[in-house]
């Protein structure tokens, strides 16, 4: 098993996990060239894809979802609640799957088992996934976290992390205060100091991969996440990765 990242942030996010030739791509926000490019950064052919699991309805993770699986026939699953956002662009779709929240199924190799999460959409969630042996866990869009998402996350292999604002930088910058307020508040985002929070409520005794991912380009930076991060873990901030908007990250896989 192993992960790649294609992007994350504001302007666009897609994680690409692989086990054997099972390649489960965890949303898609950008346009159908800009995510071929993407791919083949990292070495994988479009058609190659044998999914796109969704997160939620928000363009930076949906946007693009259509467009890719109508030129290479790739399957598409979302929660139901998502599905009845967008709907209507998936609607000419041959092979597009809903979910319930709680629902666990498989894509080839890769059990998916999705979480539900507190976050401005219709039904979102956040996914574990896995290849029997380990465990890999993705959390990108939240406002706070709550104990099911601890005990869905505990005892992971590898989380990938929001750690979208600092706090002091959101509070002073130049944003309008409803958007601060929205990202700020329980349906919103993540600061640093939650997402140290989170960590130090879960077992992180198997944690082989930290990657701290949807930063926000104005309201942090990544040597604050990582030294928020790293003082919950007790580990050096250059242990922690992040999830960059333009170039996400390489390949990690388990040894």
């Amino acid at each position: 098993m192993r992960f790649a990242c294609l992007g994350s942030g504001s302007e666009g996010n897609g994680l690409l996990v692989e086990v054997g030739s099972t390649r489960v791509l965890i949303d898609c926000g950008f346009g159908v060239r800009d995510t071929v490019a993407r791919l083949a950064r990292i070495g994988v052919a479009p058609e190659t894809v044998s999914a796109i699991i969704v997160t939620h309805e928000h363009t930076d993770h949906v946007g693009g979802v259509a467009a890719f699986a109508a030129r290479f026939g790739t399957p598409v699953w979302l929660t139901f609640g998502t599905l009845s956002v967008v709907g209507e662009r998936f609607a000419e779709l041959p092979r597009v799957y809903g979910f319930d929240s709680h629902d666990v199924f498989a894509v080839g190799a890769i059990e998916i088992r999705p979480f539900p999460v507190p976050h401005d959409a219709r039904e979102p969630v956040q996914f574990v996934c896995s290849d029997g042996r380990w465990r890999l866990g993705v959390l990108t869009d939240l406002g706070i976290s709550t104990a099911f998402v601890e005990a869905s996350l505990s005892g992971c292999d590898a989380l990938v992390l929001e750690c979208n604002h600092d706090r002091d930088m959101l509070a002073n910058g130049d944003y309008p205060y409803p958007l601060k307020q929205r990202i700020a508040g329980r349906f919103g985002h993540l600061d640093n100091t939650a997402a140290a929070g989170l960590l130090a409520n879960i077992d992180t005794s198997r944690l082989k991969h930290l990657v701290a991912a949807h930063l926000s380009q104005h309201n942090n930076t990544p040597e604050l996440a990582r030294a928020a991060l790293a003082a919950s873990l007790g580990c050096a901030g250059d242990w922690i990765g992040i999830a960059d908007q333009r170039l996400g990250f390489g390949w990690r896989e388990f040894i």
